[in-house]
Formats: structure tokens, C-alpha cells, sequence
């Protein structure tokens, strides 16, 4: 399956939750890193992996399709 066919289809329910999860650990993750103020050199390392962790399970959780017919009629 093509990405352009895959992006086209509806995402599964569970993964439009996870998707959003992972948007607000990265929106976190990006804000500890972007802070005006000094922080410890830890939470800056943990914000910056919070960032990476969270872009990648919405990336994933956004690119996941139903192929089942039944469920894309759930969907609806």
C-alpha cells in the first residue's frame, strides 16, 4: 500500500486517541524545552526525549488504517 493510499483511509478510534496522547506529550515535551527560565539539565533531557517519543506515536497512530469493512462502517 502507497502512502498516499494509506493517508486517504479513515484511522481506527483507538489510534486517533493515541494520536492525540502523543500530540500533547510532544506539545509538553517541546514547551519544557522552549522555556524561558533555566531549568535542571534533566528535565531538559527528559522534555526532549517527551518530544521525540510523542511525534513519533502520533506519526505512527496518524499512518494506521482500518481495512476491515465492518469497522469502516462503524466509522460512519
Amino acid at each position: 500500500m502507497k502512502l498516499s493510499d494509506r493517508t486517504k483511509k479513515p484511522t481506527p478510534k483507538f489510534f486517533k486517541v493515541l494520536r492525540t496522547i502523543g500530540l500533547t506529550i510532544a506539545g509538553i515535551g517541546g514547551t519544557l524545552v522552549a522555556a524561558p527560565v533555566a531549568l535542571p539539565a534533566i528535565v531538559t533531557t527528559i522534555a526532549g526525549y517527551f518530544t521525540v517519543a510523542g511525534g513519533v506515536l502520533s506519526g505512527v497512530s496518524q499512518l494506521t488504517v482500518s481495512d476491515d469493512e465492518r469497522a469502516l462502517k462503524d466509522e460512519k
